[in-house]
């Protein structure tokens, strides 16, 4: 939940049957919509703010309503997902402080099972249906087990406040999450509807489709043995001259691999976990290909000695050879998109490499000729030189899967404001970094250029700087403001990224670019 200060404090509904009235308006309103969760938490606000104002309820619900149309939004790939499989969570809180004499250790409360509170009925509910409780006050080593495959779901209790505070981990990571709320605040002698909680706990249907429980770890290391030395001899031969040796280094070395895992992930999400063909490999081979080719060239004119915290190929071996390198990478990466027998690859590559050349080109052309930026002029970089090598990896995905127009365009607005707000948290990761950077055309600097706007002299100061000590030195004020703008475009961007994925209808596709999402801008 995203509150802020123009926002109400969240109540709870008094009553139980206030309670499950409102649950039943929720299920009318939320079912009426055609939603498939994922949602974002700003999304999320709106659909609790609307159905305020469509029934003129108390704005002070505004947090608990939102929690109910989460669990609603989530109850149908929820139900499906075997008892086994979930954790419920419930807070230390719930226990009688007047006669609990329950220890307390590393995994939480350990309840002697006397009854003088709820917590006791509803760890043996769980119980007896297979799921795994925990009474413990904290959320994050829950979402561990998620994600290191112990679970693929979580019932989560707790006071509002403190659902406020783990909204933000279960959306970010697409958890099937049902959240109940306490009926009253406070740190110990709570109650919640122990009906309620047993009714979602137990709740089972064989009849809906069950989600996939996608192993991203699996992937992430079945594609790095695609860039194998031995497998790199395979696809683009076993030549041993000094710029294929160093092509073949290079695109097997150091990096994130963000793009390849992109394009597979995508397309196994779009075609239910269909197997990976020999074409997507080899497609997600040529994305990495392109993309170390273009950190070459942008070494060379960046004029870059390190790369990964190790020389560059320029530094290394010199700038002829280092361009020579790259553009055996780019000859690869056509040669293994030619191999798939899918010419629509071919022409998106082609688009995207001539994209990030105008990019490229115009950061280059201030380079040579310095002057005060905009914010817009940045962006407008970033959308060339950034988006595409983004956009080329999720348009490839579609086209493997023989996807259609719509859902391409939806994914290409999602690369847009996912790549922009990758490149902001790039720029501010140099100017937080000790090491020196060149001076460029960034957001930090546009963002310097718009606040300083009548100071003709201090931008031209800076402009005659080679690289931007002179700003983070002399100037901390200045870049502190400048940098905390960014930030707040990280997040804008961010949320753009998130809203361009309401309209999907894939609940495993959504549910994957929303952790990509979180993780890419980490």
């Amino acid at each position: 939940m995203d509150k802020n200060t123009n926002e109400p404090d969240f109540i709870v509904p008094e009553t139980i049957d206030e309670r499950n009235r409102l649950r039943e308006l929720i299920v009318r309103f939320i079912d009426n919509k055609d939603l498939i969760p994922p949602v974002s938490r700003k999304q999320l606000t709106a659909l609790a703010l609307q159905l305020i104002h469509e029934e003129r309820l108390d704005p002070r619900l505004w947090g608990w309503l939102m929690v109910e149309i989460n669990n609603r939004l989530w109850h149908k790939p929820f139900s499906a997902i075997p008892h086994e499989r979930r954790i419920l969570l419930l807070p230390q809180c719930l226990s009688n402080s007047a006669i609990c004499t329950a220890e307390i250790d590393e995994l939480g409360l350990l309840c002697h099972k006397c009854n003088g509170c709820s917590i006791h009925s509803l760890e043996d509910m769980a119980e007896r249906l297979g799921v795994m409780s925990i009474v413990t006050e904290g959320f994050t080593q829950v979402i561990g087990l998620l994600e290191s495959g112990a679970a693929d779901a979580i019932i989560g209790v707790g006071c509002l406040e403190s659902l406020e505070k783990v909204f933000p981990l279960l959306v970010d990571n697409a958890v099937p999450g049902m959240a109940i709320a306490l009926n009253c605040d406070g740190c110990k002698d709570t109650d919640v509807d122990a009906g309620y909680v047993e009714k979602i706990t137990s709740e089972f249907s064989e009849n809906q489709s069950v989600i996939h429980s996608f192993d991203a770890e699996k992937l992430k290391n079945e594609i790095k043995q695609w860039f194998s030395a031995e497998n790199m001899a395979h696809l683009l031969g076993n030549t041993s001259d000094q710029t294929s040796q160093i092509a073949r280094e290079w695109l097997g070395g150091e990096g994130k691999r963000w793009r390849p895992y992109l394009l597979v992930s995508v397309f196994q999400a779009i075609t239910h976990y269909k197997p990976i063909s020999e074409a997507v490999k080899l497609a997600a081979i040529s994305v990495e290909a392109f993309h170390k080719a273009s950190l070459i060239h942008d070494d060379i004119q960046d004029n870059d000695d390190f790369r990964y915290g190790k020389p560059t190929v320029n530094a290394l071996y010199g700038v002829p050879i280092a361009i020579n390198v790259g553009d055996k990478l780019l000859g690869d990466g056509y040669k293994l998109l030619s191999e798939c027998g899918i010419m629509a690859l071919v022409k998106e590559a082609a688009t995207a490499h001539i994209a990030l050349c105008y990019g490229q080109g115009i950061e280059l052309e201030w380079c040579k000729n310095p002057r005060s930026l905009t914010m817009s002029e940045v962006i407008h970089i970033f959308e060339n030189k950034t988006v595409p090598a983004i956009s080329v990896a999720l348009s490839f995905a579609v086209i493997c899967a023989e996807g259609d127009e719509t859902l391409k365009i939806t994914l290409e607005k999602y690369a847009h404001a996912l790549g922009i707000a990758f490149q902001l948290l790039d720029d501010l990761a140099d100017f937080q970094s000790k090491t020196v950077v060149q001076m460029r055309p960034t957001s930090i600097f546009a963002a310097i250029c718009e606040e300083a706007h009548n100071d003709k002299a201090l931008i031209d100061n800076l402009l005659s700087q080679s690289d931007i000590s002179e700003l983070k030195n002399n100037h901390k004020p200045l870049l502190d403001k400048a940098m905390a703008r960014v930030s707040e475009m990280v997040e804008d961007y961010k949320q753009q990224a998130l809203d361009s994925l309401y309209p999907l209808k894939n609940i495993e596709l959504k549910r994957l670019l929303f952790r990509v999402t979180k993780k890419i801008l980490k």
